[in-house]
């Protein structure tokens, strides 16, 4: 047993990752978690997971994957547009082969099962809605204290940094619907990505629940447009009523496929929205000391990308590999704010890409989205920048890149 105590505070993705890896390397971890695994798996969905190649490698290497066999897989991105006209066709669609499959696990069935490994492991958990005060006492008996809770107020201890987030409030209306009986892909299974113009996003995968598998719809409104429209649901059968109303209006292809479908359960419908937010890595407690952020805590995407488990999985790999090669020299604030620059050399990539599609689509990624179609080596390149977006700059983002980049695939 390393003689190092670690505390994180935040059962999710990255806190729960990062705890189960820490343990295996000896370290002495305690997890401050505000829900028993009861709670969880019994409570509603908690966000639309898709965890592409990278990320599941990361679960791998530390043992934590449970379902590669019963989950579906995701096999490639399906991108479409609308066409203006209102005909109900589509203007664009192109589909990009994953080179390495994606998955996603409803997190009320993944996340009880890891409470129980970290626990088997030999972690410390302790079940309560930690306060500042609560988080104080932690950090005095720990080496390190680590927040990787990203929605409690304690998250507050971490200054929002106006450099990184040029939003100050929600860009998109959120909901999501987890259901059966969808009509599944002819072929190979697909992430399916709709960009309605003017009106928001709609993507829909295969996954895992609690009674089996499932697919995940998502709905990203913009505010005040007509996908904004869940202020008035009342239950469960109401949302699902108005999840088939939007695609009826919008995506009659979408609409085809759902002639069948019924939710999980009472509980696998969410509505929300959050405001795309970094803020500084290190927070400060009443008594002077200081905590590490992790993950949502510190970086807090839109899910327009389908970023935020990946982006929570490769944030607890890359402050993993930090600790670890630290040594026995002091966790100081050094430490913490070199931690976080290692991940944020990766993350700044993923937060201009999110933010970026918030906004109307500028000519040149136009022109990128309409030559996927023509093109199956782009299309399978955009695909495979959902696992790793950094494959996506400069040509992505630089019109001037995005134009020699397309001179040369044409050719």
């Amino acid at each position: 047993m390393n003689s190092r105590k670690i505390t994180i505070l935040g059962g999710g993705q990255a806190g729960l990752q990062l705890a189960c890896g820490l343990l295996s390397k000896g370290y002495e971890v305690e997890l401050v978690q505000n829900r028993t695994a009861e709670e969880i798996r019994s409570g509603k969905v908690m966000s639309s997971q898709c965890m592409f190649g990278q990320a599941l490698e990361n679960e791998r290497e530390i043992g934590l994957d449970f379902w590669a066999l019963e989950c579906p897989t995701v096999d490639s991105i399906n991108f479409a547009v609308p066409a203006p006209d209102g005909s109900g066709q589509k203007a664009v669609e192109w589909n990009g082969l994953l080179e390495r499959p994606a998955q996603s696990v409803d997190q009320r069935t993944k996340y009880p099962v890891w409470l129980q490994e970290f626990e088997r492991r030999g972690g410390k958990l302790d079940i309560r809605e930690a306060t500042v005060a609560d988080l104080d006492r932690y950090a005095a008996a720990s080496d390190l204290t680590i927040v990787a809770a990203g929605k409690s107020e304690i998250a507050k201890l971490f200054e929002r940094d106006a450099e990184k987030s040029p939003f100050d409030k929600p860009q998109r209306i959120l909901a999501l619907t987890y259901v059966h009986g969808m009509a599944p892909r002819p072929g190979h299974s697909a992430a399916y990505f709709n960009l309605i113009p003017a009106v928001g996003e709609y993507f829909v995968f295969p996954a895992l629940t609690h009674s089996g598998p499932c697919h995940i719809m998502v709905f990203e409104g913009i505010p005040g447009g007509p996908m904004d429209c869940w202020q008035d649901i009342t239950g469960p059968t109401q949302h699902l009523e108005r999840s088939k109303r939007i695609l009826d209006t919008f995506l009659p292809w979408e609409a085809e496929r759902c002639r069948g479908i019924e939710l999980t359960d009472a509980n696998g419908i969410l509505t929300g929205a959050i405001a795309p937010t970094v803020r500084k890595p290190i927070g400060r407690l009443p008594s002077g000391r200081a905590v590490l952020g992790l993950a949502d805590a510190i970086c807090l995407n839109d899910p327009i990308t389908g970023q935020g488990s990946n982006n929570a999985s490769k944030a607890a790999k890359i402050y993993l590999d930090t600790i670890v090669a630290h040594g026995d020299r002091p966790f100081d604030e050094a430490f913490m704010q070199a931690s976080f620059d290692r991940y944020w050399n990766y993350a700044q990539f993923v937060v201009g890409w999110t933010n970026a599609l918030l906004q109307p689509p500028p000519p040149h990624v136009l022109r990128i989205m309409d030559t996927a179609q023509s093109y199956p080596a782009l299309a399978k390149r955009i695909a495979n920048g959902f696992d790793d977006p950094l494959d996506l700059f400069p040509w992505f983002a630089v019109p001037e890149e995005a134009d020699r980049y397309l001179a040369q695939i044409v050719a």
